[in-house]
């Protein structure tokens, strides 16, 4: 399983706007597009001043940000534009459905992780069952009607008794229901394009 493990700030710098690849620090004066806005790399500040972007160019950047923001790789996302165009409709917003219901992204945008790349480490543990199983693949596809709760042995830990906390004031998009009494979430609909906030 392939995955980015360098400094995820340098994303967001080559991309020029802030990924949220680092949750709360990239709300703070920390953030590194707040600090210095220019590609990364010895010629990145000439790099802001390069000339017009081709078609193809601005296709790129924007296909790389979507694999960034989602944590996926080169290989994983070919799959899925594969599947995106096979499914009717636009191919661009069934792609977006498909990054949005991976068992990360739900878990995250639940509210049980600050980013993704936390959801991803806390799927990965084994701290979530997906319609009473127990999943520890991030990529797992979640389905309207599934049911993913925080296990029982997880509720009693630290982390998910001061997330209890979080969850009261986390805004939770319109196809996703959060339970706080049992720590548990269901996807009520298949995400659609303007449910997805990432400007892409």
């Amino acid at each position: 399983m392939a995955r980015y493990t360098d400094a995820v700030c340098r994303l967001c710098r080559r991309e020029g706007q802030k990924l949220f690849l680092k949750g709360e620090r990239c709300l703070s004066p920390k953030c590194a597009i707040e600090k210095r806005n220019t590609p990364p790399g010895a010629h990145g500040k000439k790099a802001v001043f390069k000339r017009k972007m081709s078609d193809y160019g601005m296709q790129l950047r924007e296909k790389q940000k979507a694999r960034r923001v989602y944590g996926v790789m080169e290989k994983q996302f070919r799959r899925y534009f594969k599947e995106a165009t096979r499914r009717k409709g636009l191919t661009g917003a069934q792609l977006l459905s498909i990054l949005e219901s991976r068992l990360d992204n739900v878990v995250y945008r639940l509210g049980f992780g600050d980013s993704r790349a936390q959801a991803r480490q806390l799927v990965r543990h084994g701290h979530f069952d997906v319609n009473g199983r127990k999943t520890n693949i991030p990529s797992f596809q979640v389905a309207p009607g599934d049911v993913i709760k925080v296990r029982d042995n997880s509720r009693v830990m630290t982390y998910f008794k001061d997330r209890a906390q979080v969850l009261q004031s986390v805004r939770i998009p319109a196809w996703l229901n959060l339970s706080l009494a049992d720590m548990s979430g269901s996807m009520v609909a298949a995400p659609t394009r303007e449910d997805v906030e990432i400007p892409l």
